[in-house]
């Protein structure tokens, strides 16, 4: 028996949880399936536990990519300004330090807290401690787990790459990818 979503996000952390949001205010049903014991982990050690969330300098000049419009299009849809709304709108103060690196005064764990009342917000459903066994695609993306399957018409692979094993980062992004013939 299978679990059906509008959206499954694999990956629980910032790019996750961000996309979740968005897509809850788009009116989808979404669940995400962390792998981990709870969402956000990366940003609990982004800036030293300090999260740095932004930079007030962001262009689409500062990225590379085979689309150069592609940036540009992303960043005119949601800003660095948004974000800091955001984080206002939750009552945290900031400060800037060196090039514009914003760091959020009340720490990760405070970001971590408003992305996930963020998604709560939405409805989003958020699963921990699944791993994911295999993915494929029929009339839906079929997400087969060690708690049971997941169907879902858009499929988001929000895992990262393999930057810090320790804390069980891995290429199973780039796995997914080239099991359905993208290009990295």
């Amino acid at each position: 028996l299978s679990s059906y979503s509008n959206v499954c996000i694999v990956g629980a952390g910032a790019a996750g949880l961000m996309c979740a949001i968005e897509a809850g205010k788009r009116g989808r049903s979404v669940r995400m399936l962390e792998k981990a014991d709870r969402p956000g982990r990366k940003i609990l050690i982004s800036g030293g536990g300090r999260c740095n969330f932004t930079n007030l300098y962001v262009t689409p000049e500062e990225y590379i990519s085979a689309n150069e419009h592609f940036c540009k299009s992303a960043l005119a849809r949601y800003t660095q300004w948004d974000f800091i709304s955001l984080v206002e709108k939750h009552h945290l103060s900031w400060h800037e330090k060196t090039l514009g690196q914003l760091f959020c005064d009340q720490k990760s764990k405070a970001v971590v807290q408003m992305l996930l009342d963020e998604c709560a917000e939405q409805g989003v459903v958020i699963e921990t401690g699944v791993h994911v066994d295999s993915i494929r695609k029929a009339d839906n993306f079929e997400i087969n787990t060690e708690h049971g399957s997941y169907s879902c018409d858009s499929l988001v692979i929000a895992t990262g790459g393999p930057s810090i094993p320790r804390m069980g980062a891995t290429d199973f992004g780039l796995q997914i990818a080239k099991q359905f013939g993208l290009k990295n």
